[in-house]
């Protein structure tokens, strides 16, 4: 941005972009050289021979080179033809971080002790009398600006976001102008502002602007050039900005403009009374880590990190738990995510874990859980309740038989209704059978409810609540008290009605999973097939069809005329006698 130089339009700044840079580091390490030239004589401006590049380029008048080179440190001074003192022509300062160096229009201000009124500038006073005393400042030009200046925080209030020559601040950039935004401010939280209200549950718009805005700490400093004419030093309106260092809490160092590098010298252009040309490079001074020091900090850190990695490897502990053999452990972290598609709103779930034969949990393991009471909002066509509730189940399945499949754990559950005027109504039931895969799983299983016979059974619904129960939730299934050969649900009349969403995360251990070299083999168990989860998933479903056809075949035999089964069985050719 052409904001760059602060001269009150009297000079111009090539523009150029910030540089940033990371560093662990200790800020106060950091040190730059600023070398600043004049170009150009007082007076019309001469034709500028391009630069050299790198160390070649000259940095004095000495008679060699180019004849229309124009000398560098001698150059004519005034219409008086009176001489410029070389160090006026060049200079080059080493500055450290938050290191103060006077301009002269500080010494003339700081030594008049009536214009000291805060304890900075009492001591910016002592500190010009020891210079005055020593033999007065080293520095000519080139001065800087702390981060406790006044010329930073006017810099921040008056700075340009854009290039625009009539600007117009936005109120984000009026809000963020107003923002100290310094270290030194940032005071310690009192023990009684801890009792005010820390959540605003009901913002206001003048709440939510006056506090939308960005509060990072940062440090900055100014490096500043004088590049008024000769005899008029201290003249607040030549003054430019050269160089921006800003440091946050992170490490994080902002230079504007960047280091100079291998891309040349800025350049600035005075309209003053007589128009001068000068130049000026911003180098990276700071002192390199030697390499036994580095090699040092790196030990160091490493020690950090090894003693870090013991110290969690203390809590976590050494013996890593493992299941009985013949043992198969099943994690399931779930979460019931939503309801959707029902008729009535207040919706929670109320839902239970049913073990088979062979499974087992511990005697604190809570099987059974009912969701808070969630109201409904409009998405697409659905009336959709967000649960989020979360849950964790932990069993344990131990092999009796090697020839049984195992049965898998159904999570069953119904979806309820309770309104303002506490009218209780059954939404729908259903059940899932946990996956037999380990990871993530999304499933959307669908309810149905029962319903009663005749209109009478939905207005009583509707008017006061209450509807036909399932006494058994293990009916949505096969019952698990039911041990006979067929179950009839005739007349059972029911309607579909919405579907619930589950996100199951399943983990599985066990022995068997460990011997990777003998599952390789051969199948040595129901337990060892587990390892592999296709095959097994693939095998019980091949079964479960198996039987479901056979078990119709059988019903299908058993509902022909006995005649037609005698017939068909006599027609058999019957062997021959020997």
């Amino acid at each position: 941005m052409a904001g760059a130089a602060r001269s009150g339009g009297n000079a111009v700044c090539r523009s150029r972009d910030p540089a940033v840079y990371r560093s662990r580091d200790p800020v106060r390490n950091l040190r730059l050289r600023v070398r600043i030239q004049r170009v150009a004589p007082a007076g019309p401006l001469l034709p500028r021979v391009p630069p050299l590049a790198g160390p070649e380029r000259p940095d004095r008048a000495d008679g060699a080179g180019d004849a229309g080179a124009v000398p560098l440190r001698v150059i004519a001074a005034s219409r008086a033809g009176a001489q410029r003192p070389p160090e006026d022509e060049e200079e080059e300062v080493e500055v450290g971080w938050q290191e103060k160096l006077f301009s002269q229009f500080e010494v003339d201000l700081y030594l008049n002790e009536s214009a000291c009124q805060t304890p900075l500038d009492w001591q910016y006073h002592e500190e010009i009398r020891k210079l005055e005393k020593a033999g007065g400042r080293k520095n000519s030009r080139i001065f800087t600006y702390t981060d406790h200046d006044r010329f930073t925080n006017l810099e921040e209030l008056c700075q340009k976001v854009t290039d625009l020559d009539h600007e117009e601040p936005s109120y984000l950039v009026e809000r963020m102008a107003n923002v100290r935004r310094r270290r030194q401010d940032r005071r310690p939280v009192e023990a009684s502002s801890l009792k005010s209200k820390i959540i605003t549950w009901e913002p206001s718009e003048e709440f939510i602007k006056n506090n939308h805005v960005i509060n990072t700490p940062v440090q900055t400093m100014y490096i500043m050039g004088d590049l008024g004419p000769y005899g008029k030093l201290g003249q607040r309106e030549y003054e430019n900005v050269l160089c921006t260092i800003k440091v946050d809490g992170n490490g994080v160092i902002t230079v504007k403009p960047d280091f100079t590098g291998t891309k040349g010298a800025y350049r600035i252009e005075v309209d003053g009374e007589k128009r001068e040309v000068w130049e000026y490079t911003i180098e990276n001074a700071s002192a390199q880590v030697q390499p036994e020091e580095e090699e040092r900090e790196q030990r160091v850190l490493r020690e950090l990190y090894g003693r870090h990695r013991d110290y969690l490897n203390g809590l976590v502990g050494s013996d890593f738990e493992m299941p009985l053999p013949g043992t198969l452990r099943l994690f399931v972290n779930g979460e019931i995510v939503s309801a959707q598609g029902y008729e009535y709103d207040n919706l929670y779930v109320h839902f239970f874990l049913e073990l088979p034969d062979q499974w087992s949990s511990s005697p604190f393991q809570q099987l059974s859980g009912v969701t808070q009471t969630c109201a409904t909002k409009a998405v697409g066509w659905d009336n959709v309740a967000y649960f989020c509730y979360p849950f964790t189940v932990e069993m344990f399945y131990t092999q009796e038989d090697e020839d049984s499949l195992p049965q898998w754990p159904v999570l069953y559950f119904e979806v309820l209704s309770l309104d303002f005027w506490q009218r209780y109504r059954v939404e729908g039931y259903g059940s899932l059978v946990l996956p037999t895969s380990p990871g993530v799983h999304m499933l959307t299983i669908p309810t149905w409810r029962p319903v009663g016979l005749g209109p009478v059974a939905e207005m009583r619904r509707f008017f006061i609540g209450g509807s036909p129960e399932l006494e058994d939730l293990t009916y949505i299934r096969i019952p698990s008290t039911f041990k006979g050969k067929r179950l009839s649900r005739f007349g059972f009349r029911t309607e579909t009605t919405g579907s619930v969403t589950f996100r199951l995360c399943c983990l599985q251990q066990s022995r068997a999973f460990l011997e990777n070299s003998a599952l390789r083999q051969r199948m040595q168990s129901v337990l060892d097939r587990l390892g592999g989860f296709s095959q097994q998933s693939s095998v019980y479903n091949v079964l479960e069809a198996f039987q479901r056809a056979r078990r119709r075949m059988q019903e299908a035999r058993e509902s022909l005329p006995q005649d037609l089964i005698s017939t068909s069985a006599s027609a058999l050719p019957q062997p021959l006698e020997p």
